[in-house]
């Protein structure tokens, strides 16, 4: 996307001189100053990768009422069910915690509701569906924070609910065992968790004291997995979960994940947060968008390579058909706000003939491309089923809040929502959410690169140092893939690659040269010519191309002169 500004943070150069001098790497220091980290002691225990840090779970309300209900229900041989969710995180936690009470010596159900038919969260249809299968105890994962109502009707037929989420809690709670980081009060634990992380904490108290470890090393692949795809934090706990995930990823991957890698054309062996979140997540995203999720589950589970093949190509079909659906609407969507711009409001587009598994990924790119909150309804007998994505500091949630009189249903977080509406109140809704937007002064509406620090002089981009930053990763949410900035760059040459559709330049300054790509921008988009000058806003990485090794310059903006 192209930015309307760069926000340089820049950084106290005392504190970067303070951190250099302790040993840090320099370009590292100008990393975590301009972060705010200048601590000498902080920064290395950031930056120690093998440093781990669990925060206990019995913290988590309601943790101990959850794992004794577990007990009891092992103890009694009640035949139990995992609830959960359609998109990566509810199913690497569904995985997770099936596996948890099957080695408990449960017969365990899994249970995730189809997308297009029953929708998100605990629907009663579900909870019969249970119940007819002689279900006494149902554990939700990375859902059923506002299934009050809910947890009522399973009572009514003999069958307890235990909480377990991650999303923002409403007014009332479940009256059952609801463990929710969200909740305010909670004692000393990550607010941050993905539902998998929740998983994950209650498969420890479940194990008892110290066994993060160990429950790590069995599941953190799944933790990791779950957690970069709903876009967790990785920052405290979670950096730990993931850094441990990402590495039994690439030593003793589980033959789903290998065969996803190799479908997804993923080097495994070199695996990173960024590789999970572009290769390995949509494919298990696109199961529960286009298909059946359950194939999706299989692929985790399944210990047959052959199998784990099979079903890991069936995944890469559901993410082309998602592609090519995801193409269709967006285009469409496009033409309407080409006949009906949304101003400076955010866009809410209703339409029949749109999937609703779809439906997040275009409100995301109508976002990204006008920097505006975006609501992409789909219509069916007379009522709309949609999802929403913000930018700014506009929170989605409490404006979704504010408009629930005119909703049947909604819930997610800040950024990201869903909803249900009837036909004949998307207008209406779309006036109150363009009000509160104008009352919240737009909240920060324009596209803006953050940059980390300005680079006046090349020479610091050497391999040694381009090197140190991977001490950074894991990267994502909370903790962003460093972006640096140099000014009056001569552009020594330009070509495309990837058919037409990426850029190749040569960029110089005070005699040193960098090859550097910007991909999805053409040359002309760019206004990109030989011999002009341009700042520019990159992250520098090694190439390493038949055995030599380079810095080369992964470009985020180009602002030509």
């Amino acid at each position: 996307m192209r930015y309307d500004s760069w926000n340089t943070a820049g950084y106290d150069r005392t504190a970067a001189a303070g951190l250099y001098r302790a040993g840090i790497n320099p370009l590292l220091s100008v990393v975590l100053a301009s972060r705010g980290v200048t601590d000498e002691t902080a920064a290395k225990e950031f930056l120690d990768q093998e440093r781990e840090r669990f925060t206990d779970p019995m913290a988590l309300r309601d943790m101990d009422r959850a794992a004794e209900r577990i007990r009891r229900a092992a103890e009694a041989g009640e035949r139990v069910a995992v609830y959960g969710d359609y998109d990566a995180d509810g199913i690497t936690a569904a995985c997770l915690l099936s596996d948890v009470l099957e080695r408990m010596g449960l017969r365990c159900e899994t249970y995730i509701p189809r997308r297009l038919e029953e929708g998100y969260g605990v629907r009663r249809a579900g909870l019969d569906a249970l119940h007819e299968k002689g279900v006494t105890l149902t554990v939700t994962v990375d859902c059923g924070i506002s299934a009050v109502e809910e947890t009522e009707y399973a009572r009514s037929l003999g069958m307890d609910l235990v909480i377990t989420d991650h999303h923002e809690c409403g007014a009332a709670l479940p009256d059952t065992a609801a463990v929710d980081p969200k909740r305010s009060d909670n004692g000393d634990t990550e607010t941050g968790l993905a539902g998998v992380g929740v998983a994950f904490k209650l498969a420890c108290a479940l194990a008892g004291p110290g066994s993060e470890r160990a429950v790590l090393d069995r599941y953190g692949d799944l933790v990791a997995l779950g957690t970069i795809g709903d876009v967790m934090p990785v920052l405290g706990e979670n950096r730990t979960l993931i850094r441990a995930g990402l590495n039994k990823l690439r030593i003793s991957p589980r033959p789903g994940l290998l065969s996803l890698c190799e479908a997804a054309g993923i080097d495994m062996k070199k695996l990173t947060a960024s590789g999970v979140s572009y290769g390995l997540v949509p494919r298990l995203n696109a199961a529960g968008r286009m298909g059946s999720v359950e194939g999706a589950v299989e692929l985790l589970r399944t210990g047959d390579p052959e199998r784990a093949a099979f079903l890991a190509e069936e995944m890469n079909r559901y993410n082309r058909e998602r592609q090519q659906t995801e193409t269709r609407m967006t285009d469409e969507a496009l033409e309407m706000l080409r006949t009906a711009p949304a101003g400076d409001r955010p866009m809410v587009l209703a339409s029949e003939g749109w999937h609703q598994g779809i439906a997040g990924i275009v409100a995301a790119r109508l976002c990204d491309r006008f920097s505006l909150p975006a609501v992409v309804i789909c219509l069916k007998d007379g009522e709309g089923r949609g999802s929403c994505r913000s930018v700014g500091n506009f929170n989605i949630y409490e404006a979704l809040s504010s408009c629930r009189d005119l909703l049947t249903a909604f819930g997610g977080h800040e950024m990201a929502a869903g909803l249900t509406v009837p036909e004949e109140n998307v207008d209406a809704l779309r006036g109150r959410l363009g009000e509160l937007y104008q009352a919240a002064g737009g909240a920060g509406a324009a596209s803006e690169l953050r940059v980390d620090a300005e680079l006046p002089k090349p020479e610091i981009l050497t391999e040694e140092n381009v090197s140190a930053l991977s001490l950074l990763e894991p990267c994502g949410s909370g903790n962003p893939t460093p972006v640096f900035s140099m000014t009056e760059m001569e552009i020594l040459s330009v070509y495309t690659v990837g058919g037409g559709r990426h850029t190749r330049l040569r960029l110089g300054k005070n005699g040193a040269e960098f090859e550097g790509m910007f991909f999805g921008r053409t040359p002309e988009a760019l206004g990109a010519v030989p011999g002009r000058r341009a700042d520019a806003a990159f992250t520098p990485q090694i190439n390493e191309y038949r055995g030599r090794r380079s810095v080369q310059l992964r470009l985020s903006d180009l602002a030509v002169k």
